[in-house]
């Protein structure tokens, strides 16, 4: 599980460092920037909220368990 983690945040940065390429690479067509950035970004948003899910239905099934201090102290 630590690792389908890991490479989630490495993927969710891989896309945040690609639409910072497109943002600044000086492209032919703005539209052509601008969307190949997009795409970058809502990849991004989709792997986060993959991630998130994936992180709660791991909690419910048991396989991760919450830690820290107990409820109710």
């Amino acid at each position: 599980m630590t690792y389908l983690v890991i490479l989630a945040f490495a993927t969710i940065l891989g896309s945040l460092a690609a639409a910072l390429y497109f943002m600044l690479k000086g492209g032919a067509t703005q539209g052509n920037k601008s969307r190949n950035m997009a795409r970058a970004l809502g990849m991004r948003v989709g792997i986060s909220v993959l991630l998130f899910l994936c992180l709660m239905l791991a909690w419910k099934l048991g396989y991760i368990h919450p830690t820290g201090i107990a409820a109710g102290r």
